[in-house]
């Protein structure tokens, strides 16, 4: 429930004359509307969730067999009735959707009766850093959801919006770019026209360190919204530079995955948490950081999210499996049982009492698997310590990139305020080799730049093997 020692929200009203209590404009009352069932179903019961996510799941693959070519198809090849679809046994008996085949079906993969109510229908790309990127549909409906969720996130963790907000990611807003980038008086989409907030500062991703460490040190924000390795890198500067942000309370972080060591490095040069979120552009968002915790609650609410081993069958607490989501409110271009490329670890039943289910880490995408020679695959485990503090021990590395060339050959690029001598290089080496688990052949690369995808995102380990097998 909203906790009564929080700040009241100073909400927005659209009548004239009115400012308490306020109403505001429709989509803002819809979305407070929204926000106040999720603040009650977020307490139900696993069971109970469950129950209502299959009523939810129902409705969405009814409408795709009606509606939508591909489905349609598939549900007549492997006989499924479409009025229990979304019973157990028969959910599963459904073949796991896979980014290829998205690719390929295209239109087969629309509905042809987008409910009108639903609102305007747009298209969606995903980041396209594998160098496949990957279009969806969507209504203003799941916009809508992605408010709800927003606000719900900022409800968990108690944020003051009468606090500035810095955010440093891709834009297509040429204001944005460094020096100054752009101000505004308002927090974002979410909170635009319903809840009043203080300024928020944008500044574009394609600015460097020492520009964003400047622009944050001038602003001084309480809160700061960024990629993971922009916050990492941004940690380590301030610290070599003695640059301060004195009011800064929280770091949120999105688009890559979290390592311990940027929550460790917050904790350590800020004195402030690190709160992230798991989201997709395909579904929006799919799980986010428990208040309590540093684990994720899926928000299941919007999708049906299984974590699945390499038989397809589904992991426990512990285990860690490929994820597959099926948006529960996706009826533009329906996406049952698509994986996603993701891998994460189930968590156990969280104690703060939520009955959402739970994500212990997310570990990041398929393409970033690394491929044995004799044919294995395992997470690359260049985030262990003795690596990470390799890099540290090194201190012209001002960012690396690993990427697997061949089943033998590893290239490792490096932006470098000088090349590292030979026995630099055979230490480097030797740390990769350990962590790896393999010996393979290193070739060091240096290079002024390593650019991010389309999207702004960094990845510190890259697999051309494994892409091929996408």
């Amino acid at each position: 429930m909203l906790d009564p020692d929080s700040e009241p929200w100073n909400i927005r009203s659209a009548r004239t004359g009115i400012v308490w209590p306020a109403l505001p404009a429709g989509t803002g009352s819809a979305a407070l509307a929204l926000l106040f069932q999720l603040e009650q179903s977020q307490w139900c019961p696993a069971g109970e969730l469950r129950r209502r996510q299959r009523s939810q799941l129902q409705a969405v693959l009814a409408h795709a067999y009606e509606t939508v070519e591909f489905y349609h198809a598939w549900f007549d090849e492997l006989r499924i009735d479409p009025a229990t679809a979304a019973e157990p046994e028969t959910f599963e008996r459904l073949p796991v959707l896979q980014r290829r085949q998205l690719q390929l079906a295209g239109e087969l993969l629309k509905s042809s009766r987008v409910p009108p109510d639903h609102g305007r229908t747009t298209v969606r790309v995903t980041g396209g850093s594998t160098g496949e990127p990957v279009r969806v549909e969507a209504t203003q409906w799941n916009g809508l959801l992605w408010r709800a969720f927003t606000l719900r996130d900022h409800l968990w963790h108690r944020r003051d919006f009468n606090a500035s907000l810095a955010v440093i990611r891709f834009t297509d807003a040429e204001a944005t770019m460094p020096p100054r980038g752009q101000a505004t008086n308002n927090w974002g989409a979410a909170t635009e026209g319903l809840v009043a907030t203080g300024p928020a500062h944008v500044l574009h991703i394609k600015s460097t360190t020492d520009e964003q460490a400047a622009w944050l040190a001038e602003r001084q924000p309480e809160y700061l919204l960024t990629y993971p390795t922009v916050v990492l890198a941004l940690a380590r500067y301030c610290r070599r530079r003695g640059i301060r942000l004195t009011r800064l309370r929280e770091v949120r972080t999105f688009g890559e995955v979290l390592e311990p060591e940027v929550r460790e490095a917050c904790r350590e040069v800020w004195q402030v948490p690190v709160v992230d979120a798991y989201s997709s552009e395909e579904f929006g968002y799919l799980a986010l950081q428990c208040p309590a915790h540093e684990h994720y609650h899926v928000q299941a609410e919007n999708v049906w999210l299984e974590v699945l081993d390499d038989a397809g069958r589904p992991c426990g607490p512990g285990e860690v499996g490929r994820v597959v989501v099926t948006g529960l409110h996706h009826f533009a271009m329906p996406l049952v049982r698509y994986d996603i490329g993701d891998y994460a670890e189930v968590g156990e039943e969280c104690p703060c009492g939520r009955g959402l289910p739970v994500l212990r880490r997310i570990l990041g995408r398929q393409r970033n698997m690394l491929v044995l020679p004799d044919g294995r695959t395992r997470w690359p485990m260049i985030e262990v310590r003795d690596i990470a503090q390799a890099f540290v021990e090194l201190p012209p590395i001002a960012q690396y990139q690993l990427t697997q060339c061949s089943l033998e050959e590893l290239e490792l690029r490096l932006v470098s305020l000088r090349e590292l001598t030979p026995e630099e290089e055979a230490a480097l080496t030797g740390y990769l080799h350990r962590g790896l688990g393999y010996p393979f052949r290193v070739r060091y690369r240096y290079v002024d730049e390593i650019p991010r995808s389309p999207r702004g995102k960094h990845e510190e380990f890259r697999s051309e093997v494994a892409s091929r097998n996408l």
